[in-house]
Order: C-alpha cells, then sequence, then structure tokens
C-alpha cells in the first residue's frame, strides 16, 4: 500500500520500504527529510517506513510513526526526484576531488605575507589606543571600544592560523606569533590550539564536536532551568568564551589551562604549562597596568575591548555552524565522516569587515583544508564551488556592517537548542517551554 502511494506521487524511482516493529527515530518525526513533508491517516497505529535510495553512496531516511497517506515534495505535489536535494545525504565527490579544484598556490604559506599582517594589526591596535587615550572624551570611548574589539579579534584570527599551520611552514614561528597574538587577549595558545584541532577533527559530530556542538536531549534536560535560559537568550551566549576555556561544554570535562586535562595527550603536557604561563604572564601585566594607570582607564582602553572581541568570537564561530534557513544535520556513529562533516559548515560575509577579520567568513573551505592561508580562502572556495554544488550555501550578501547576522543569531537561538538521543543523523529541536510558552503555541 505504501509503495503504491509513494508511486502515484511521482517518486522515481520507486524506494525500497522496510518495516521494522518500532520506531528508531533518526530526526524529529515533525522534521523534514530528503526534502518530504508526510501527513499521517487519523486513528491509525504506529510503526516505521524506511526509505532508501541510493545514488553514488547517497543514503537518506524517513522516519514517520503512522502509515503514510500521502508524500509530497516541499515544492510542489509530484516534483520530480531531480527537484530535491538533502543536506545530509552522501556528496557524489570526495575530499581528493574538492582539493584537485584548488589551484596549487592557494597551498603556498608565505611567512613575510603572514607577517605584515601581523604588522599592520599591531600598528592599527596600538594607533586606536594612543588617539582614544589622548582625547579621552566619551564621544570617542564608544568609537573606540567597538574598533578596538574588533581588532582584537582580528589579532585572534592571525594566531588561530599560526594554531593551524596556514601561518607559515615554520613551526617554530607559528609557536611564537602564535603565542604572541593570543596571550594578548587572554588566550592560552597551545590549550586552544589543540581543542580546536579536536573541532576540526571531528566538526558535525554530534557528541565528539568540540565547540558549540549540540545538547542531547538527556544534557539538555539535566540542565535547570536557569542555566537553559542564560544560554539560548542575548546577551549571554556571547560572552561564552571565557567559561568556555576555563569549563568546556555543558556534558564534557576540563580545562584549557590544565596541563592534565583530559583535552590533551600526556605527550602535549608542556605545551599547555608553557601556554597557560604566557596567559599568566599577561594577567600580570594587566595587574600592573591597573596600577600604573590606574583600573577605570585600563578598563576603557583594554577590557571593554576584551569583551567585544569575545563577542565577535562567540558569535562568528556560533553562526559558522548554526542558523541556516533549512536545518543541517549532525551525524553519529558510521554516517558521520570529515567530509559530511565540514559540509554542514556556513560560510558568512561580513561586509567591509572581511578584510579586517582575514576572510574567516569563508568558514567552508577553510575546515575541509585548514592548511590554506587565509589570504587565499576566497579564491579557493570560488574554485571548489563547482565541485560543492549545492553542498555549498551561499551566504547572504551584506551590506557594509553585517547587521543582518543578529536577526540570523535571534532566531536560532530561539529554535536550535538540542538534538535527540538516538539516531546516527539528527538536527536541532525547539524546546518550546524553554521561554515559557505553552506547548500549543
Amino acid at each position: 500500500m505504501a509503495c503504491w502511494v509513494l508511486s502515484k506521487c511521482g517518486l522515481s524511482p520507486l524506494p525500497i520500504i522496510r518495516f521494522y516493529s518500532k520506531p528508531r527515530p533518526l530526526i524529529p518525526s515533525n522534521a523534514n527529510n530528503n526534502g518530504l513533508k508526510v501527513r499521517t491517516l487519523p486513528g491509525s497505529s504506529p510503526f516505521k517506513v524506511s526509505t532508501w535510495c541510493r545514488r553514488r553512496s547517497f543514503v537518506g531516511s524517513l522516519n514517520v510513526s503512522a502509515p503514510l497517506e500521502v508524500v509530497e515534495t516541499i515544492n510542489g505535489v509530484g516534483e520530480e526526484d531531480e527537484g530535491r536535494f538533502d543536506p545530509a545525504a552522501p556528496p557524489p565527490f570526495n575530499l581528493a576531488d574538492v582539493r584537485a579544484a584548488i589551484p596549487k598556490h592557494c597551498w603556498v604559506k608565505d611567512p613575510w605575507r603572514s607577517m605584515s599582517y601581523v604588522l599592520r594589526d599591531v600598528v592599527v591596535v596600538a594607533g586606536l589606543a594612543a588617539v582614544a587615550a589622548y582625547f579621552n572624551n566619551w564621544l570617542v570611548w564608544p568609537l573606540y571600544w567597538v574598533a578596538q574589539g574588533t581588532m582584537f579579534w582580528a589579532l585572534f584570527v592571525l594566531g588561530h592560523d599560526c594554531g593551524h599551520g596556514s601561518f607559515s611552514n615554520n613551526t617554530a614561528l607559528n609557536s611564537v606569533a602564535g603565542h604572541l597574538l593570543h596571550s594578548s587577549i587572554l588566550v592560552p595558545y597551545h590549550g586552544w590550539r589543540i581543542s580546536h584541532r579536536t573541532h576540526h577533527q571531528n566538526h558535525g559530530h554530534a557528541e565528539n564536536d568540540e565547540s558549540w556542538h549540540p545538547l542531547s536531549e538527556k544534557i539538555y534536560k539535566s540542565l535547570d532551568n536557569a542555566t537553559r535560559l542564560l544560554r539560548f537568550t542575548l546577551p549571554f551566549p556571547m560572552l561564552a568564551y571565557p567559561i568556555y576555556l576555563w569549563g568546556r561544554s555543558p556534558g564534557k570535562s576540563g580545562s584549557h589551562f590544565d596541563p592534565g586535562s583530559d583535552l590533551f595527550g600526556p605527550n602535549e603536557r608542556t605545551d599547555i604549562i608553557t601556554s597557560t604561563a604566557c596567559w599568566a604572564a599577561m594577567v600580570g601585566l594587566l595587574v600592573y597596568l591597573s596600577f600604573a594607570m590606574g583600573p577605570i582607564q585600563l578598563l576603557k582602553l583594554y577590557g571593554i575591548p576584551y569583551w567585544i572581541f569575545v563577542m565577535w568570537l562567540d558569535l562568528v564561530t556560533y553562526l559558522h555552524h548554526h542558523g541556516h534557513d533549512e536545518k543541517l544535520p549532525w551525524y553519529r556513529g558510521k554516517e558521520w565522516s570529515y567530509l559530511r562533516g565540514g559540509l554542514t559548515t556556513l560560510d558568512r560575509d561580513y561586509g567591509w569587515l572581511n578584510n579586517i577579520h582575514h576572510d574567516i567568513g569563508t568558514h567552508v573551505i577553510h575546515h575541509l583544508f585548514p592548511q590554506i592561508p587565509h589570504y587565499h580562502l576566497t579564491e579557493a572556495t570560488e574554485a571548489a564551488k563547482p565541485v560543492l554544488g549545492k553542498y555549498y550555501r551561499e551566504p547572504q550578501k551584506s551590506g557594509p556592517f553585517p547587521l543582518y547576522l543578529l536577526g540570523v543569531l535571534v532566531r536560532s537561538l530561539k529554535k536550535d537548542h538540542y538534538v535527540s538521543d538516538t539516531g546516527d543523523v539528527v538536527v536541532y529541536q525547539t524546546d518550546p517551554q524553554l521561554y515559557g510558552a505553552n506547548k500549543s503555541d
């Protein structure tokens, strides 16, 4: 009967129908999968239908809890199979195909060019601080805070390149530059570098991903109401980074400052001690400056820009993995692969700020190939787009300033709360009670 219904809806080729004794959901029953919408017959008994359709390793699944009455596509009843796109389906290309499309010179790391960006940013940071201190005017301070906080974020991105080894081929240069850049903005270089490496190695994995990974339903429900509300209500999520450095995310333990943390291997203890010592030295310098110039002046020159930087970091890293118009998958078990996880990341356009923060918005290619220097990412992305096809989601074009991203952030925080505890392909679900709404809303 189900086969007859599917065939009448114009789905071709006709998939194989498998029946199971009880549901094993991969996605929420009210979510789209493979571009399908499902309606159920009233009074029917629950069972599961799994639809498998292969097209060069393509595997999709649909889970429902009642017999199908009709299956229709999101773009109209009876749309041809070619008109649908499933972002969770294994792509018809591999990592080598994407790599081959990128020009060879995009892989070349120029240490002199990298250092020129460091010099540029350091000069701008020093110049902004000198101008603000000279005028010491409340008309100038707010402009300074936004500009300097953005420049602190630019320094972080350059240190981030050092951590990936895309700054240069010289490990010692990467380490020295990375420590100076990151310690100056209170980031433990090696501690963050290693945990960020874990993020890249497990991007898109529902449990093993390291930063901004989804909470499982079990962990989400174990949190007290205040913690849940703070996690999904602005501005608190945008102030999370220092807390993450000390204690990671819910469900994970360890600290970026502790050489004994399970974030690190035994052979990395010396690295963590070094970066923690550099971080502590910066804290000591700030304490000295608070006595030398006064705590209020230090707050205006450094403290507030630091928190602007933190908000930039949390905003950018969150929106590279959340907030797309369509639900993007997270994977577990055999469904996860490095390529599939990387393809669920998002590029973002930041308008005039793209160059200032070193094109960090070109995130998909960066996730797949973090060895590419930031100054080649845009060209590499353009070269790879024909291979990526629909798996590359063209970013919304920004005006001079990316104010539109605030709306994207708010919408995502309102609906992307947790994922199912079971299933190898899952999408975010919404807690209707989080903000005091009724379940019927």
